[in-house]
């Protein structure tokens, strides 16, 4: 679990545009997921939070989360480094 950086002020200014660029408030949008306005605050400015929380916070913006595949795609390297030779 070391390996995996975790950006948590990334992540809450990722949140913090997206709820700005639907027009909620932060208010507005602990309300929504059933939260303290503090919470909301906490989260766009990078404070550790529970799983819970960011999907109560993600979901109140009409948004989801998703897992990516993070991993090397070793046909398109391979298709990439052959474009080189």
């Amino acid at each position: 679990m070391n390996n995996i950086n975790l950006d948590l002020s990334s992540l809450g200014a990722t949140f913090r545009r997206e709820r700005l660029a639907i027009g909620l408030t932060q208010a507005e949008v602990a309300k929504k997921a059933g939260l303290r306005r503090e919470t909301i605050i906490q989260l766009e400015s990078g404070a550790s939070t529970s799983a819970t929380t960011l999907i109560q916070a993600v979901a109140a913006l009409g948004k989801a989360l998703a897992i990516i595949d993070r991993r090397l795609d070793y046909d398109r390297l391979d298709e990439v480094f052959s474009e080189d030779r």
